[in-house]
């Protein structure tokens, strides 16, 4: 192919074009304005020191109504399921056989009771006829000891007839305390109270309601660690229900035991929870955040700040002199959306969350303000507008 003058002076002005662009791309390359990333300018703070944990509810108080005397039982006097105040008639056993006991011990009361007329006036004869020597030394000794026998045994034939009073009430099964009253153990007509106090119903004090729960010896030398004092919070509890929701109302620690569970290494642990609408029920496991004091000198970072690697947790911070720089850090714990640092950060510092890809240690990087929107749009278009980016292309 023979080159004409024209098309090689047309050549010679196209390569020249296209090195004085590349040029001026290099040119604006090297001189690119540093990234601008999210930070949050962290300060230490008292934190609430809280732990979610799971419980179980279980009665304030729990009675069982058992059958103290032997009979038959005659009917149910109240509703299953049903408050019952205490003193309530529950039950009702058989009284006859009970009656008929009363009935003897008044009898042997009577009787002993005339003995014991007849001994004392025999006694108060010898008595006034001692002195004179008309009676013997002993027959007085033997009237005085047959007063003394006679007097024992009507207090006997007393104690007698308070036991059989007792064991007729006891006809009579009456709740113990207040609460509600659980399904019937035994159907009308069975005997009762044999052999050993039969179990009739059980009566369940449920407002307030007691939560159960246990931490590890791991959790409770961090609480100890890390509490300051006690805080405004200092105790409370949160009760989450078993849909998610959170119950309206707070509790509050009412235990910590002291001694470790030899099976499974934790400490008993417990909380009042208040119950006046009766919506909470005992036996139900629920998602407790207890709050166990407060931390001092800790640092709030919102979680996508928080990064690992072989070596430790870190964070990316913006110096004074606008360069990224790395920061290891001790991460204690997920609270409220945020990591409790306890180690690691200076008042001040600021915390890179959002264009941490964009960010690396010993670069310039230009700091702004978090927003929380930021972590979600830092990296690139939200997935519905890059969606609708690819179809128009």
């Amino acid at each position: 192919m023979v080159m004409t003058p024209r098309s090689v002076a047309l050549a010679a002005a196209l390569a020249f074009a296209l090195s004085a662009c590349g040029g001026k791309e290099q040119a604006q390359g090297g001189g690119m304005p540093p990234p601008e990333v999210g930070v949050v300018k962290v300060k230490p703070d008292s934190v609430a020191l809280q732990k979610d944990l799971v419980g179980r509810l279980a009665p304030y108080r729990s009675a069982d109504v058992r059958a103290r005397v032997p009979g038959v039982l005659k009917r149910r006097l109240y509703e299953e399921g049903t408050d019952v105040q205490a003193g309530q008639v529950l039950f009702q056993i058989d009284p006859d056989q009970l009656q008929a006991s009363l009935g003897q011990s008044q009898a042997a009361l009577a009787s002993a009771e005339a003995t014991y007329a007849n001994a004392k006036a025999a006694a108060d004869r010898a008595r006034r006829l001692a002195p004179a020597k008309f009676v013997s030394q002993s027959d007085l000794d033997n009237a005085l000891a047959a007063e003394r026998s006679s007097s024992a045994a009507v207090k006997q034939a007393q104690a007698a007839l308070a036991d059989a009073r007792i064991n007729l009430g006891y006809a009579t099964v009456r709740a113990p305390i207040s609460g509600r009253a659980g399904k019937q153990q035994v159907t009308e007509g069975a005997l009762v109270g044999q052999d050993t106090a039969t179990l009739l119903t059980t009566v369940d004090q449920i407002d307030p309601l007691y939560v159960n729960f246990s931490v590890s010896v791991t959790e409770l030398e961090q609480i100890r660690r890390t509490r300051t004092g006690a805080g405004t919070g200092e105790g409370e509890v949160e009760v989450i229900l078993p849909d998610g929701t959170a119950y309206q109302r707070m509790g509050t620690m009412d235990f910590s035991g002291d001694v470790v569970d030899p099976a499974t290494g934790a400490i008993a642990m417990r909380a009042r929870i208040p119950n006046p609408d009766k919506r909470l029920l005992p036996g139900t496991y629920v998602t407790l955040k207890a709050t166990l004091g407060e931390q001092g000198n800790a640092y709030l970072v919102p979680q996508a700040g928080l990064q690992r690697d072989a070596r430790s947790a870190f964070v990316l911070v913006v110096g004074n002199d606008g360069k990224v720089a790395r920061k290891d850090v001790v991460a204690d714990r997920v609270q409220s959306g945020n990591w409790v640092i306890s180690k690691g950060l200076a008042a001040g510092d600021q915390v890179i969350v959002s264009g941490i890809q964009r960010a690396q240690p010993g670069q310039p990087a230009k700091a702004a303000p978090w927003k929380p929107a930021d972590t979600a749009t830092a990296e690139g278009p939200a997935p519905a507008a890059a969606a609708k980016d690819q179809a128009k292309d």
